[in-house]
């Protein structure tokens, strides 16, 4: 499975979770209001759940419901459809 990087994330885009990523997975684009995970090259480690400083990152069956619709967000940010 992957991780999810929920609206905690908007306005922040602390990167201390790409610093810990040991497979580069977590991007960021100007055009983006948040990070994003790449579903497919997330190894689901879960390295960056602790670095992140505002509690944004989950595993995608952990995601709090109020934030479901950030797992579509993420997939589509690489033009991939969520599962």
């Amino acid at each position: 499975m992957t991780h999810i990087i929920a609206e905690p994330c908007v306005g922040t885009k602390d990167t201390a979770c790409v610093d810990v990523c040991p497979v580069d997975c977590i991007y960021d684009n100007a055009d983006w209001e948040a990070l994003f995970i790449h579903p497919d090259e997330c190894i689901d480690c879960g390295l960056c759940v602790d670095a992140c400083p505002v509690q944004a990152i989950y595993p995608l069956e952990e995601l709090p419901e109020k934030w479901h619709d950030w797992i579509a967000k993420n997939f589509a940010a690489f033009g991939l459809e969520s599962p």
